[in-house]
Order: structure tokens, then sequence, then C-alpha cells
């Protein structure tokens, strides 16, 4: 009996021990404030969301009851398709070209007028096994039109059929070789952005602060639109705010019921991080030194204090980052622009961000 309660205890032990270096990380809830004057800007809608927006939220809704239906294989194929049918019926005021090159796929954009010599890696979104290059189409034509640059969409790899980490090396690989490459082959390099969107824009920030410690040259701007930072989901507005996602809660709602310290044992299973690894939570890393960044958020959605406390570390490092955020918007709500105002509105200030750090020449 005594062997057994001794070993009882060094398996419990062991058990706290592992719990423990899962989820250790620095206190983040220092970061729980406004950021401080000239750190942002808010958006404020006094008289509430548009009728273009009511309209996009009202049909999420119902998909949202579809997937609640749907066993885990099935949603993923659901997802999937839906994102690509984002590009039905539209049409784009761009040119699209196959990408591939040196085993990475997806595909260049190009508005009319893009300056092969001022370049984009765009990395969508979609929840890290969902999106594509076509899903995005919205996001990366506005982005070549408002930068004047050929944006490279990539179609990295995604979960489940690959590990978390797959993606993750192709957007590294994906970043070293638009330093020497354009849209026609090996080219100057004179103007280097790096943007992305929930998923994506987590992978932004790695990708970010990655090519800093690799010594290799910084983006002139980063965007990242409701970027995902902390794989923990400690952060207030996960749960504060579930009941307002209409984008973010069908996909993650039922994993949030579980314990926290369960819900890290499944996160290390599924993806091989441990969750507070800055490769997975860009807000767990070093924020100094960082390129000019924006951040766009709604203040409603789960992954709003994702955005507020990345900036806000990043701010006090003396990193050079901005957050904007509006009221009772969607996640990502500029991917569905034109039809909502607000994602026109955002759209501008991503232009005036542009124009202020890496301005076309005249």
């Amino acid at each position: 009996m005594t062997v057994f309660f001794a070993l009882l205890f060094l398996l419990l032990a062991l058990l706290l021990v592992i719990h423990l270096w899962l989820g250790f990380g620095e206190d983040l809830s220092a970061h729980d404030h406004p950021v401080e004057p000239g750190g942002g800007q808010r958006f404020l809608t006094p008289e509430g969301p548009s009728a273009g927006h009511r309209d996009v939220v009202a049909a999420f809704r119902a998909r949202g009851g579809e997937i609640a239906t749907l066993t885990v294989g099935q949603m993923i194929a659901y997802v999937r398709n839906l994102m690509d049918s984002f590009a039905d019926g539209r049409t784009f005021d761009a040119e699209f070209r196959r990408f591939d090159a040196e085993g990475l796929a997806g595909e260049w954009v190009l508005a009319p007028g893009a300056d092969p010599s001022r370049r984009v890696l765009y990395l969508h979104g979609g929840a890290f096994f969902a999106g594509s290059p076509l899903s995005h189409r919205t996001m990366t034509s506005q982005f070549s039109k408002r930068s004047g640059a050929a944006v490279l969409a990539l179609d990295y790899r995604l979960k489940p059929e690959h590990r978390r980490g797959d993606g993750i090396k192709d957007c590294r690989r994906a970043y070293r070789w638009l330093l020497e490459h354009g849209p026609d082959g090996p080219s100057p390099l004179e103007t280097l952005f790096l943007a992305g969107d929930s998923a994506g824009g987590n992978l932004t920030l790695m990708t970010a602060a990655w090519a800093r410690d690799e010594g290799l040259r910084k983006p002139d701007v980063v965007v990242a639109f409701s970027p995902v930072t902390d794989a923990t989901f400690q952060a207030p507005s996960v749960r504060n705010n579930a009941e307002h996602d209409t984008l973010v809660k069908p996909l993650f709602g039922p994993f949030l019921t579980l314990p926290r310290f369960l819900l890290r044992w499944v996160y290390v299973y599924l993806d091989g991080y441990r969750p507070v690894n800055p490769a997975v939570s860009p807000v767990y890393g070093d924020l100094s030194d960082l390129p000019p960044t924006l951040v766009q958020a709604s203040e409603t959605e789960m992954l709003f204090d994702d955005s507020r406390r990345y900036v806000n570390k990043a701010r006090k490092a003396g990193s050079p980052v901005f957050l904007q955020s509006w009221q009772g918007l969607l996640h990502v709500w500029q991917l569905f622009y034109p039809e909502v105002p607000e994602a026109h509105a955002a759209w501008e200030e991503v232009s005036k961000f542009i124009e202020t750090h890496a301005p076309l020449d005249d």
C-alpha cells in the first residue's frame, strides 16, 4: 500500500509539473487597459452597425446553426467550402497568377499599376484549417490596390492534413523567397509589406518577430486584422465576448467549456507546441524592435484582447505598434468589402497607415 501511494504521489507530481510547463507564461493581465494616447484610435458607432453589416451577421448566424450539427470532419469541409465561396460572383480589379516555387504554392495578386518592387506577403485566415488565396481575394486585391504592391497570397499548409509547424515553415520560407523574387522572377526589392487576418494575423506577427531574430530585412509595414496572439485562450474577451461573436464562437465555442488545463493538453496534442511558445502565441515573445504595425479589431469579438494585449505590450517595449478598434463589428469585417461600409472605413485607415510609413513614389 505504501508503494501504491508513493507511485500515486509521483504521478500526481509529474502531472502537476507538466501542467505548469504547459501553461507557464508571463501574466498578461497588466496589458488589459485602453491603449495609451497616440497608440491607437477608437471608431465609435452610436447609431449601431450598418444595414450591410447586419445582413452579413444574419447570414452567419444561420450558418452557425448548421455547423453545430456537423461532425469535426464535416465541419472542416463545410467551412472550407463556405470560405472559398466568398469569391463567388465577385469581380476583382486585379490580375491573379498562379504561384509555385520551391515547394510553395499560392497566387500573385496584381492591381492595376502594381509595382513588382513593392511586395506583400499575405497570410489568409481560417483557424489554421480553412481559407485559401481564393477565399481572401477581397483582402489581397484591396491590399494590392492600396499599397501599389504585388501581393503574394500564400497557400500555406493547413491542419489536420499537416501539423501546425508545417504552416509556420511555409510562411518563413515564403518570406525569405519574397526578399529576392517578384511576380516576374528574381528582382530587387524596394518596399516590403507583411499582412494577414485572424489565424493569418497570428502567422503575420510570428513571421515579423522571426525575421527580426534571423537578422533578415524587416517589413516596412505590418498589418494584422483581428489576429490570434494567445493560444492559451486566457484573454478576458475570449469568454466575455463569446455571445456577441458570430464567426469565432461556432468554431471554438465547444472548446471553451473545457477546463483551461485540459484545453492546454488538447492544444499540445493537436499542434505540438506549448501554448505559450511565441511561435504560436506571438504575445508571449519579445515585442521590441518591431516594424511599424497596424492592428485592427472589433471590441465585441472574442479575440479583441488578443489584439489589445499585443499592442500594449509591444508599445511598452518601444515598438511602433498601433491599435484601431471598432464597436459591434464582426471578426475580420474587412473581408466583406464593399457590402459593409465599415469595411470601407477600415481599408481607408490601412491606406493612411501605408501612406505614412511606405508611401508610393510620386
